[in-house]
Order: C-alpha cells, then structure tokens, then sequence
C-alpha cells in the first residue's frame, strides 16, 4: 500500500475494522401526479452498500471526527413526511367559505342620499327606496323638510286658476250637449206623444156628436194631412207656443187682429202656423211641395181638400198681409176659400217666415168617406 494516499491509511498498528454503518432507509414519498397532469417528482435515497471511510488529508493523519458524526447524525435522522393525510389519494379542490358576518348599517352619506330621495333643500316629494319601500316605512320628515313638502304640494293660483276655467268650459260643453239632444231629440219625443193624445181627444169629441162652435185657445178641432209629406197633426186654436206649436201641433191664427177664417166658411183664408224643426217639427218640409199637392183638413162635418197654388221663400215676420182674406203675393186676384201655411226660415232659425198658399178645391161630407187624396 502506497504512503500518504488520501485513499489509504497510514500503516499503523492495526486497527479493528468499523462494523459497515446501515444507513437507514427511509421510506420515499411517492407523491401521485399532481393537479393538471403535471407528473410530481419523488426522491429516492438508495443505501449506501459500504461503509464510509474517512481519511485524513495529507497535512493531518488523524479522522476528521466531527465531520463523520455531523454526516452521520443527518444521515440517522428519519425523513418526517410533511403532511399528515395520506397521499396515496386524490385530493379534491376546496373553496373557503366566507364567514357569515352581518352587514354594516347605512352610514352617514346613505343617510343624507335618503333625505335627498325625500326632498332634500328643494323640497320634492317625499319618496322611498325602492329595497325600503315594499318592507319598511319611510323615515320620519324633520319640521323644515315636512313644511317645504307641504309648499311642494299646494297648487300655485294659476294651476287652480286653469283647472277651473277648464272644468268651466267642460262643464259648459256637457250642459249644450245636453240642451242639443233636448232640443233635437226629446222635444219631438215628447211633442209625438202629445199630438197622439190631441187627434184621440178630437175623434172622441166627434164620436160624441158634439156640436161645433166656439173653440178655447189650445183647444184642438181639426186634423191637417199632407200626403206628400206624410204629415198628419191636430189642429188647435190659436198660435200660443206653449199651449199649442210646442205640443207639435198646428196653430189657427184666431186672435185680435190676425184673426182668420174657418174652413167651413164660404169665404176667406185659412191660415196657420206650425214649427219647421223641433218639437213635432210638422212643417220642416213644406219647401218640398209643388203646385197642384194636395192638402187636407179634417174636422167633424167634412172633409177640405185645397191644392198647394204658390210659395214665398221668405219674408219677414211682420209682414202679416200675407194672412189677408185675399193674400198679397199668393197670384190670387179675388175672394176664394184659401189656406196659408206660415213657418220659420231658414231651419234651425226664426229670423225670417216661410209662406205656402193653396186654394180649395173640394168639400166633402165625412159621411161620404175619405177624399181620393187621402185614399189613393
């Protein structure tokens, strides 16, 4: 053996050989592939098969003790797994959950946003949250905050000046609608029923044999046909309005001045007014009518059938001659037996008169039956 080789004792006297030292195998981790199909690494320790010999370097013949205990003692050491659950098993992913904590109240600036969504300092409508409104009442106002909702609230003078004069004329509105529907509709409504019960009350008068003569003012005595037309309404006494036109009859001028002459008289001119719209309406179309139409007259002795002679469009209501025994503007030259329909012109309106005028042509016994106009 060759002296002084690191790899060589000194030739000494001999010593006992060191037992081989075991190093102690610890049991290598085998770690399983990790998350992602990553492959984890594992350590493997492999024993020694021979004993650690230390030498003394060339400058030192004795062992370096300390250095062979020091790596003995960390080769003696087991190797201490750092984790306690096994890992020969797959472990899953873990959230943490949070804590439960309860959540803070509103802070200072949520409580002046509120006030803001109330009103704040220009006095708008108090107004909840929406989160708050369905579940909580609304916070209590503060005396400035509830009076400036208040002034908020009250109606300036030219909002409720509007508002009335609006309801005003909505009001007025509705009250002519009204008054129309009145005037156009109900009035002939109701004038219907009353000449219904006039032509009853003449017939029942002529079925009890009462004598002609004398007739009160609204007293009806005659019944008026116009085929052509198809009009036929009672004849009453005078031209009062209300006793007698707005009933929807046919007024007799028989008073003062404008007195007139009865059909049955052997002279003179029949005249007569009636309403062209409304209430009955009896002479709205008397415009329509041509020479030679005939018109009758029923009363309780006879029949008087006279056939339409002339029409004047218009004129003006005081002009009353054309009701004389001899009518001014009808082409009639001399005495006859006439009749004169007077009615307003235009429709709708009362400013002017409307003039119609015929001449008897027929005179007939009620007990001879109906005239040919009325059956043909």
């Amino acid at each position: 053996m060759t002296t002084g080789s690191p790899w060589f004792r000194a030739t000494n006297p001999p010593e006992p050989e060191p037992e081989q030292q075991r190093v102690q195998q610890v049991p290598v981790p085998r770690y399983q592939e990790a998350a992602y199909g990553e492959t984890a690494y594992e350590t493997v320790y492999e024993p020694e098969t021979a004993a650690y010999e230390p030498t003394a370097p060339p400058s030192s013949p004795e062992p370096h003790e300390p250095y062979e205990r020091s790596y003995a003692e960390a080769y003696e050491q087991p190797y201490e797994q750092p984790y306690d659950e096994p890992h020969d098993e797959t472990m899953a992913l873990r959230t943490v959950e949070p804590a439960a904590t309860p959540l803070p109240g509103p802070g200072r600036a949520e409580r002046r946003r509120a006030a803001k969504g109330r009103g704040g300092r220009r006095g708008g409508t108090p107004s909840a949250r929406p989160e708050q409104a369905a579940d909580a009442p609304a916070a209590p106002l503060s005396r400035v905050e509830a009076r400036r909702a208040a002034r908020a609230r009250k109606e300036s003078v030219g909002v409720v000046a509007s508002r009335v004069v609006g309801e005003l004329f909505i009001t007025f509105g509705v009250v002519m609608l009204l008054f129309v529907t009145y005037q156009l509709w109900w009035t002939n409504v109701r004038a219907g029923q009353q000449t219904d019960r006039a032509k009853e009350q003449i017939e029942d008068a002529w079925s009890k044999g009462r004598a002609p003569g004398a007739f009160e003012p609204g007293q009806g005595f005659a019944i008026m046909y116009i085929p052509k037309l198809d009009v036929v309404v009672p004849v009453a006494e005078g031209i009062s309005k209300p006793k007698v036109l707005d009933r929807g009859m046919v007024g007799h001028y028989a008073e003062g001045t404008l007195k007139t002459a009865m059909p049955s008289d052997k002279q003179g001119n029949f005249a007569v007014a009636g309403h062209r719209n409304t209430h009955g309406e009896p002479f709205r179309y008397i415009n329509q009518l041509e020479p030679g139409d005939p018109i009758v007259v029923e009363t309780q002795d006879a029949y008087y059938t006279y056939e339409m002679a002339s029409i004047l469009p218009q004129t003006a209501p005081s002009n009353v001659s054309v009701i004389d025994p001899v009518p001014k503007g009808s082409g009639f030259t001399g005495p006859g037996r006439y009749i004169t329909l007077t009615t307003c012109t235009p429709e709708f309106t009362s400013t002017y008169r409307m003039i119609v005028w015929g001449k008897m042509v027929e005179e007939r016994p009620r007990s001879k039956g109906k005239p040919d106009a009325l059956v043909g």
